[in-house]
């Protein structure tokens, strides 16, 4: 089971790979590796806020992604990384969540 784990962890280079490949068609090639990584990391900063990203715990975590959401365009926006639409944030952030899916990195 262990082996069947590690073939499963997470990856950074395949999940940017993963949201570039599954971003809607208008919004292919539009994005710098940095930008894509930059809401990923947001979110990651969300999960840690959140408190799901501590090793001890062992609950099941439910993410609400309207606050995900909320807090990466609060937070694109105060940073002025760049000018992301709402639209933009949502593709992103909705290819990390489909990533992990693929993972089970939330069952």
């Amino acid at each position: 089971m262990s082996e069947v784990k590690k073939e499963l962890e997470y990856d950074e280079e395949d999940s940017l790979r993963f949201i570039q490949e599954h971003l809607p068609e208008e919004m292919k090639d539009e994005f710098s590796d940095d930008e894509i990584n930059y809401i990923v990391d947001l979110i990651y900063e969300f999960y840690e806020d959140k408190g799901f990203l501590d090793a001890s715990e062992e609950s099941e975590i439910e993410i609400d992604e309207d606050e995900l959401l909320d807090y990466i365009f609060e937070n694109a926006r105060k940073d002025n990384v760049r000018e992301f639409t709402d639209e933009q944030i949502e593709a992103i952030v909705a290819g990390e969540l489909t990533y992990c899916d693929t993972l089970n990195l939330f069952d």
